[in-house]
């Protein structure tokens, strides 16, 4: 069954402010979290993605007050990924009007834990987020906490450990190209295409209308 393209945008906080980075470095506050869910209610995206990108570096837990107060201005799918490691959290996060958990740190270091959150809310509520680094050899190891410690893994070792732990959906970040709007990286895609059958959520790189086109059309999913 052929899957329809989606369109998700990708909110990065750390605290309570929206940034955006290039290369997962120079942190840029670039407004309210609070604001940019109102503006994208209008925009008819097919979900919106939350990602902390401080949380887990900082040894913190989930700003659940600020999820509450997303969800409650939110028309559209949520999904949340920062520092989650413990099922009480994820339960909290669904709770509250969350559709997905994303998982990144966890994901190397706690299987029993995503096979958890996945018998309880489902496959399709379970996302492992990857970030990637291309090497010199044109192969990419996968990083976790905000693209600071290689995990061991390379991507297609990883794609497919989140394929068997029961994962719906991953998203492949390349911190090569993040922030910096010159299109994706489309060697990346490709791997991605052909490794791995659930669906593939790209970020990283996208700057015009045209590099979602391109992304789509060499297989990826949103």
């Amino acid at each position: 069954m052929q899957l329809r393209p989606r369109i998700i945008p990708s909110l990065t906080i750390i605290g309570t402010d929206l940034v955006k980075t290039t290369q997962f470095k120079k942190p840029r506050y670039i407004g309210d979290p609070i604001n940019a869910v109102k503006i994208f209610n209008g925009k008819g995206v097919d979900e919106l993605c939350v990602l902390d990108i401080s949380a887990t570096v900082n040894n913190q837990t989930p700003n659940f007050k600020l999820l509450e107060e997303i969800a409650s201005e939110a028309f559209m799918p949520l999904s949340y990924g920062g520092a989650i490691t413990t099922m009480d959290e994820v339960k909290k996060i669904i709770s509250i009007g969350y559709e997905k958990v994303v998982f990144n740190k966890s994901f190397y270091f706690n299987e029993k834990l995503i096979r958890d959150a996945v018998t309880f809310a489902g496959s399709q509520s379970v996302v492992i987020s990857i970030d990637v680094k291309r090497t010199i050899l044109g192969k990419y190891k996968c990083y976790h906490s905000s693209g600071q410690i290689y995990s061991g893994l390379m991507l297609e070792e990883a794609l497919l450990k989140a394929e068997n732990l029961g994962a719906g959906e991953i998203i492949v970040n390349s911190i090569d190209n993040d922030g910096k709007m010159n299109g994706y990286d489309e060697e990346l895609i490709k791997l991605l295409a052909n490794v791995i059958q659930i669906p593939v959520v790209i970020i990283g790189g996208a700057g015009k209308l045209t590099d979602f086109k391109r992304a789509f059309d060499l297989g990826i999913h949103a």
